[in-house]
């Protein structure tokens, strides 16, 4: 971060206060969901509303953790009933991992609460600084992603 003079201590300080407080968020939002659920796993269940059925390999490649990792997080899941399996119909020998209706209502209605969460914490920034904050927090995760 010397490279880039103060500005670097700067972002990488306030980097830190926010991914302190959003594992915190991460953490009541999932007990929101289910009272049983992994901070981590509530992640799993943002992708896959997001970008429907997935196969678990994708899951853990977008998610840049390993094969064990994802097995157990998405066993966990499966066992509160917020997941299903389905055959992949490209792969026999593959499955699909998506949301089942509960996990859908569930994820929902706490997704809802943390957006109008959001809304009244950005309710005075004006609509293009809300959009240059999600496309340059966007561009500073696909350049971690291409890291990884």
């Amino acid at each position: 971060m010397d490279e880039f003079g103060p500005e670097g201590l700067d972002l990488e300080r306030e980097l830190a206060v926010f991914l302190r407080r959003a594992r915190a968020t991460s953490g009541e939002m999932a007990r929101e969901v289910h009272p049983d659920l992994e901070p981590a796993a509530y992640g799993l269940l943002v992708r896959l509303e997001d970008a429907g059925p997935q196969r678990a390999t994708e899951l853990a490649a977008y998610f840049g953790v390993g094969k064990a990792t994802m097995s157990r997080q998405l066993g966990a899941l499966d066992r509160l009933g917020l997941i299903a399996r389905t055959p992949d119909p490209a792969d026999g020998r593959a499955s699909l991992v998506e949301l089942t209706s509960e996990g859908h209502e569930r994820f929902t209605r706490v997704r809802d609460a943390r957006r109008s969460r959001y809304a009244r914490k950005l309710a005075a920034w004006d609509r293009q600084e809300i959009a240059d904050l999600a496309r340059l927090l966007h561009r500073l995760n696909e350049v971690s992603a291409a890291d990884e």
